[in-house]
Order: C-alpha cells, then sequence, then structure tokens
C-alpha cells in the first residue's frame, strides 16, 4: 500500500465533510432521483445498465423505513416511466430490519412486489455481519414468489460465503458477489487482501458451477481477469452474467468490458445520506481520492 493511500485509510474517518464531498462529488449522482435519473439517461446512452440506491442505512425509527420504502417504489416507477435500463438496489436496514424483523420484510416485499408488477428487480444489499443470516433468509423467502425479481450480494471476505453459496443452491440464484467493505471479526472474515482475491474467485467458480446468474462487482483488474477465465471455461453467453461498478471507478475498464460485449452495470448512489457511504468508499478504494486530486492539479476537477 502506498504512503497516500495508507493515510487516507486511516484518517478518513476524520476529514471534515466538505474535504469528503470534493473527493466523492464523482461517484454520488446527487441529492435528488432527478439527479440519478440524469447520470442514468447518460449511461445507458454509453451501453451501460444502472441499479439505482437511496443512501441512508441503520435507521432509528420505524417512519424512516416507511419513508425508505416510499423512496424505492419511487424509483421503481420512475424507471419505468423514463424507459431506463436500471433496477434497484436496497438495504435491509433501511427498511427496519434491526428495528422490526417481520416489518422489515414486509416492507421489502412490498417493493419487490411491485418490481414485479413493472418487470423489473431488486437487489437486497448485504450489510455487516450482524445482518446476515436475516438477510439471506429474506432472500430465501422472496426468491420462492418472485423468483425472477430478486437477488441478493454475496460477500468473498466473509469465510462463510462459500457455504451460504452451496445452501442457496436448491433454487434458482441471482447474486452480486462483492469483496466486502464492513470491517469484521478475523473468526468471521478473511484480512488478507491476496486471500480475498482468492477467495473471490473461488466463489465465483462455485456460483457458475451452480449455475447462477452472477453480478460481479469488482474494479480488481486481476479480479475481471479471472472472471472472464471462468466465463470460457463454463462458456457462458453474455446473457448468463454481468460486469458490476461503482460510478466513477475506472470509467476506461467499463469502456474496456463493454467494446468486448460484456454487459456492465453502474452502481448509481444519490441522497441526503451521502457522507457515510463515502467515508467507507474512501476508506475501502484511496485511489478515488488520488483520481479526483489528480483532476483538481490537473485544473479538469
Amino acid at each position: 500500500m502506498s504512503i497516500f493511500n495508507y493515510l487516507v485509510s486511516k484518517t478518513i474517518m476524520h476529514i471534515p465533510g466538505p474535504i469528503v464531498g470534493f473527493f466523492a462529488k464523482g461517484y454520488i449522482a446527487g441529492e435528488q432521483l432527478s439527479d440519478a435519473v440524469l447520470v442514468g439517461r447518460k449511461l445507458n446512452e454509453q451501453g451501460m445498465m444502472l441499479t439505482i440506491d437511496i443512501l441512508g442505512e441503520f435507521i432509528k425509527t420505524r417512519s424512516e423505513a416507511e419513508f425508505f420504502k416510499n423512496q424505492c417504489l419511487e424509483i421503481l416507477e420512475t424507471i419505468h416511466r423514463e424507459k431506463l435500463d436500471g433496477n434497484l438496489s436496497l438495504k435491509p436496514t433501511q427498511m427496519g430490519l434491526l428495528l422490526d424483523e417481520p416489518f422489515a420484510f414486509d416492507n421489502i416485499r412490498e417493493i419487490v412486489a411491485k418490481a414485479a408488477e413493472l418487470d423489473n428487480f431488486v437487489r437486497i444489499d448485504m450489510e455487516d455481519i450482524a445482518c446476515t443470516d436475516r438477510t439471506l433468509d429474506f432472500y430465501r423467502r422472496l426468491r420462492e414468489e418472485f423468483p425472477k425479481n430478486v437477488g441478493v450480494v454475496l460477500q468473498a471476505y466473509l469465510r462463510r460465503t462459500p457455504q451460504d453459496i452451496d445452501d442457496l443452491s436448491d433454487a434458482p440464484m441471482h447474486f452480486r458477489l462483492c469483496k466486502g467493505i464492513y470491517n469484521e471479526p478475523r473468526s468471521a472474515a478473511w484480512k488478507d487482501p491476496e486471500t480475498i482475491n482468492r477467495s473471490y474467485v473461488e466463489c465465483l467458480d462455485r456460483m457458475f458451477k451452480h449455475g447462477a446468474y452472477v453480478g460481479i462487482a469488482t474494479h480488481d483488474e486481476k479480479l475481471v481477469f479471472e472472471a472472464l477465465r471462468l466465463i470460457n471455461k463454463y462458456g457462458l453467453k453474455p446473457e448468463q452474467y454481468e460486469f458490476q461498478m461503482l460510478l466513477g471507478v475506472d470509467p476506461e475498464l467499463r469502456r474496456i468490458l463493454i467494446d468486448q460485449g460484456h454487459r456492465l452495470r453502474v452502481y448509481l448512489p444519490y441522497g441526503e445520506s451521502w457522507m457515510p457511504y463515502s467515508r467507507r468508499r474512501l476508506k475501502e478504494n484511496p485511489n478515488i481520492a488520488r483520481h479526483a486530486l489528480l483532476q483538481m492539479l490537473r485544473g479538469t476537477g
């Protein structure tokens, strides 16, 4: 790790908000859904799909959960009305998971039912380890009723993930596979970056072996190489998988993959609660800050 990256990862939680906002502005669509629509339309025109996410998690009241539920319903209606090539991502804690589990499930079910009505799709994001079992239980229950309209995220750094893949293989699977960004204990998660990468490849191989549709969520070119190797190994067609990347990160690699005929979806976050998301992403990937700083120095920021 470079000195710059080390300093960013160790100090990001203490850097003043306006500075974080400067570095993160290219990676958030804006504060309003209308901002996400404008950015999303441009991405669609460039051949990219979307998954729209309203920022905000670990809410404290049922009224907040109702607010986010209604926002998610509005996102689905807006995608349909604006004819965007995109779907919805949501966090179970936004829906009240840590307040009232049945209440949270009912909220998410209402959203997935709306997606089914509109012939769309909802991705249930994965949060920290305290939420894993309940999130997977929600996914199991919802895919029984809406098998074409719901998927879940699995994290390669968790030691349990290979077993979770096998346990979920008793029905059609729709996954997003990411490395994972929460600070979990060593007993639950691999810590060494190289080991995490090896786990990612193993999990992806296992998913493909079970016939899962996978959103391959990575900006790591080593993992992209391994993913392409596995795609060739299993003889997959473009409609059987997709790559996924964050807004603003490595647009050149996005373009390379699209030009090679692969489908690619951009994670498009928006909302007023952008600060926690931005701090986590900068800590996970200090190169975002490096890229923004270089743009500023060149006068192109």
